[in-house]
């Protein structure tokens, strides 16, 4: 496999920082159930990445819950209130920021979440996201029309870089098929740490498929290797 060398980083959260896509699976499947439905995986798959109205809306019409929207978003952020705030960072993701950030390689996040869920998710990494100095958040942000598999997250994340580079100098890090159709989209290329239960031969339009961001090698990308 041929990379072509980037300058700057653009990462995702849910799933691919944090582990929060199992707390997301606990919390809509917990709605699901008190319809006698089930949230499948096949689901979970189709609407990772997207902004909360979308997902949202995508759920309840898959599931055929007699819920609005506002409905289920209200349902659901009861839970994750208490479970967003227990959330882990997943292996090597720790490593690989402080490693960017000292070897001053611009690095930002680029989340579909909104701040408001953000705020509680990362409430006990406060320290590692700090070192993300650009940030966006989707569902928040107004400049970010469309969610994820649309380039507009990614388009609008590497703007916020103030040199301002053109997207095949960005690496997008991403766990979801919506997240790395989004990044190819933007004209990026994107590293893939996709759940273990995905078929691989979905991932085709990623530039590199891992098990783990412990597996990644930076200098691959024209990134300084760490250093052992």
């Amino acid at each position: 496999m041929s990379f072509k060398p980037v300058t700057h980083v653009l990462f995702d959260m849910d799933g691919l920082i944090l582990n929060t896509e199992e707390l997301y699976t606990i919390g809509f499947q917990e709605v699901a159930s008190r319809f006698g439905k089930t949230f499948t995986f096949e689901l979970k798959s189709k609407i990772m990445g997207q902004q909360s109205r979308e997902f949202a809306g995508s759920i309840i019409d898959e599931l055929g819950l007699p819920l609005t929207v506002e409905e289920f978003l209200k349902e659901t952020r009861i839970i994750f209130e208490k479970l967003f705030p227990i959330c882990k960072v997943m292996p090597g993701v720790e490593r690989l920021i402080r490693h960017l950030h000292d070897n001053n390689i611009p690095i930002g996040l680029a989340t579909s979440s909104s701040k408001e869920t953000y705020d509680l998710k990362v409430a006990k990494h406060q320290e590692l996201f700090d070192l993300l100095t650009y940030k966006t958040w989707g569902s928040s942000d107004p400049l970010v029309k469309r969610g994820k598999p649309n380039p507009d997250i990614f388009l609008v994340a590497a703007e916020k870089f103030p040199d301002n580079p053109p997207p095949e100098k960005c690496l997008v890090f991403e766990d979801s098929l919506n997240g790395v159709k989004a990044a190819r989209a933007a004209g990026m290329q994107v590293v893939m740490v996709p759940d273990p239960r995905l078929d691989r031969a979905r991932a085709f339009e990623a530039t590199i498929v891992l098990g783990s961001v412990e597996e990644f090698r930076p200098e691959d990308f024209g990134l300084p290797p760490f250093s052992h």
